[in-house]
């Protein structure tokens, strides 16, 4: 059985994916992320002396801010602030910067869907930028269950209104070498066999989740290899520029 897809993709292909980071002055870190027609930027300031109230000082506090292209921030723009929250957090060293915050801004710039896994690859990037110490890099795709039980990746606006289910997924991914001083990997079980974050909406079956974990992280290899080569071309160009 096979899914149609109006721009032509296979139901696992993604969109074009591109990023460039350093795009912005005032930030410590900054990055542009985009996957087809969906784009983001990621401004992060920071570490800055405190921490927010409630917050831990014996470890670094993030706060994201979340800004739609237009109008005011809503419930749905809320839960994507605690989710990012959380990923940024489940990723970084907290224990390096004690008793400060970091601001991520996100900015959307437009949404063809698939927007928040936009924002939080769009996120890391921005981290890295910043040389906030990571634990490791992280990479987010969208799975989408259709009406016929196919799972379908990176969904647009259109298909996402018309799948009975989805589901946000983020990997670990262990690209070592782009990763800011400090930064560690994660002991214990392998860091390339877990789930940072999982977020569904809808309704699906515990065989159609796996099914979406399964598809998802089989795309991360795709993603991770364009981190990857997106990152070292940075470091090549800033090493020319000095």
């Amino acid at each position: 059985m096979e899914v149609d897809r109006e721009d032509g993709r296979t139901p696992n292909q993604l969109r074009p994916l591109a990023c460039s980071r350093n795009i912005l002055h005032r930030p410590h870190g900054s990055a542009s992320w985009s996957q087809g027609d969906t784009k983001v930027l990621a401004a992060v300031y920071g570490p800055k002396a405190g921490t927010k109230k409630n917050e831990n000082a014996e470890k670094a506090c993030f706060e994201v801010i979340w800004k739609p292209k237009t109008g005011q921030i809503g419930k749905v723009e809320k839960e994507y602030e605690m989710i990012l929250k959380r990923t940024i957090q489940s990723i970084c060293v907290l224990t390096v910067n004690p008793n400060t915050t970091t601001s991520v801004i996100i900015q959307v710039v437009h949404d063809d869907g698939s927007l928040l896994p936009c924002a939080i690859n769009a996120a890391c990037a921005a981290l890295v930028d910043a040389g906030i110490p990571m634990k490791h890099l992280a990479v987010a795709i969208c799975c989408c269950l259709a009406d016929n039980g196919y799972v379908v990746l990176d969904p647009n606006k259109l298909e996402e209104k018309k799948m009975t289910a989805l589901a946000y997924l983020v990997f670990p991914n262990t690209t070592l070498s782009v990763l800011p001083e400090g930064s560690s990997v994660a002991e214990g079980e392998p860091v390339e066999h877990g789930i940072i974050t999982s977020v569904t909406h809808g309704v699906m079956s515990v065989d159609d989740y796996f099914l979406c974990v399964e598809n998802g992280r089989a795309a991360t290899a795709s993603l991770s290899a364009f981190f990857r080569k997106n990152f070292q071309q940075s470091q090549r160009d800033s090493s020319k520029a000095g």
